[in-house]
């Protein structure tokens, strides 16, 4: 089982609310096991992270990366997240805004 900082339990659904395009259309693809049967959960906890897609038989977890994860300040808070995660042995992908519209096409 992960850990998860209860005091940020408000957050997800405030960033649920918030979602960008690239992660509808993401969520669009994957929700309700369409991704050959694997469950996927959005804006979930883990630690002190709240990540944008997780999926725990895989154990994935997918970030969808907009503008303000290139800046350099950013990238490192990205690889502290990045590092923790995978010690919790979980796999992180990043997918850009841009890759997420050039692959996925809209339902």
């Amino acid at each position: 089982m992960l850990y998860y900082n209860k005091k940020l339990k408000g957050y997800p659904r405030q960033l649920i609310k918030d979602t960008t395009n690239a992660e509808r259309l993401f969520w669009s693809r994957v929700r309700r096991k369409q991704l050959q049967g694997y469950q996927f959960y959005r804006q979930k906890i883990i630690y002190n992270y709240i990540v944008d897609f997780y999926c725990p038989k895989a154990k994935l977890v997918t970030e969808i990366d907009s503008g303000q994860h290139y800046d350099e300040k950013e990238i490192k808070k990205d690889n502290v997240m990045d590092d923790y995660i995978g010690e919790q042995r979980l796999t992180v992908l990043r997918f850009s805004d841009r890759e997420i519209f050039e692959n996925l096409k809209s339902p």
